[in-house]
């Protein structure tokens, strides 16, 4: 099953008997059988009638809303079966520092270790890229697995992260602009391609936390706030550089998008055309169900297969049935 991303201004989802049908002033645009659909990702100004939201919570699928900016709206979550004793365990060791600041090196240790593999080929395969930025990841790396407290790693994160981006600034074709980070709203094409991968990385990872049992808002390394699911975004993590940054990178560099399939949004910000989002969605959906070796799973897995490995490990180590969090690392 896939996920079916639903990007057509003024579009709406409806149901017809076990079929999803995407319909715009009267027309159907796409047939697809509800069998098919394993998540359904509506982008800007796309609605749904109350016959097919209840239809996708009956069959155990979820829905996911963001602007074209890339950011988060809302979902809407099938129930799925609570475990209570789970989830006091969960959120006890939430309130341990120790076990935090352990899930905490694993994680920006993965992270920075993925960010490392991409800047490594990255200065193989582009000229005018400055390695040594390469060496501060790898301070970096090393400074994690050691660092005493939470400050200390959020500082070496942030560093890797800033050598992350300047490297990806320079890999760059000539014409895209990405001076740095900045999110809200994304003011440049690239920035708005990162929101807008972020935001679906982050909705996969809620995704395979739930499926699982855990709750994707009580984290151990990004810091609680209401509304932000925190432990999902620790385990996007280790997978920003693999999936996200990557998709960026193959949509400018091989020329699939270009500076005019961007138009101006709201309050300053950038967002993808009609055009360009299809070509987005494309690539993004090929990272997805691209197959890797996992080498805990010992078997080659779709990344999409990759994100509940990974939630069933950071169970585990909830659980005490394994000693520590092992991040995916490319290779």
């Amino acid at each position: 099953m896939a996920t079916m991303y639903v990007t057509e201004q003024g579009a709406r989802i409806e149901k017809e008997y076990r079929r999803l049908l995407v319909t715009k002033e009267d027309e159907v645009l796409l047939r697809t059988p509800l069998s098919h659909v394993s998540h359904v990702v509506l982008v800007g100004r796309v609605g749904a009638t109350t016959p097919a939201l209840l239809t996708l919570l009956d069959a155990g699928v979820g829905l996911t809303l963001i602007s074209r900016t890339g950011k988060l709206r809302g979902h809407l979550t099938p129930p799925v079966a609570k475990n209570i004793p789970l989830r006091h365990h969960q959120y006890e060791r939430a309130q341990d520092p120790a076990f935090c600041l352990e899930v905490a090196r694993a994680v920006v240790g993965g992270k920075l270790r993925n960010q490392r593999t991409l800047a490594r080929r990255l200065c193989r395969s582009r000229t005018g890229v400055d390695d040594t930025l390469v060496e501060r990841i790898t301070a970096a790396i090393k400074g994690a697995a050691t660092a005493e407290d939470m400050a200390t790693l959020r500082g070496l994160e942030g560093a890797g992260a800033r050598a992350h981006f300047g490297i990806l600034r320079q890999a760059l074709e000539p014409g895209w602009c990405f001076e740095k980070r900045v999110r809200r709203p994304p003011t440049d094409p690239v920035n708005a391609l990162l929101s807008l991968a972020y935001t679906l990385l982050g909705s996969s990872l809620m995704a395979a936390l739930e499926v699982v049992g855990l709750d994707p808002y009580d984290g151990f390394f990004h810091a609680d706030k209401y509304g932000r699911p925190a432990l999902a975004l620790d385990l996007v993590e280790e997978f920003r550089s693999v999936i996200a940054d990557s998709v960026v990178l193959t949509l400018v560099n091989k020329d699939i998008l270009e500076v005019d399939n961007f138009e101006k949004a709201a309050k300053g910000g950038v967002c993808l055309r009609q055009k360009g989002l299809r070509k987005f969605f494309q690539q993004y959906t090929a990272r997805l169900n691209t197959k890797v070796l996992h080498p805990l799973a010992g078997r080659r897995l779709t990344y999409q297969q990759v994100f509940e490995v990974q939630a069933r490990l950071m169970r585990k180590v909830i659980e005490g049935g394994i000693d520590r969090y092992r991040p995916f690392v490319a290779k």
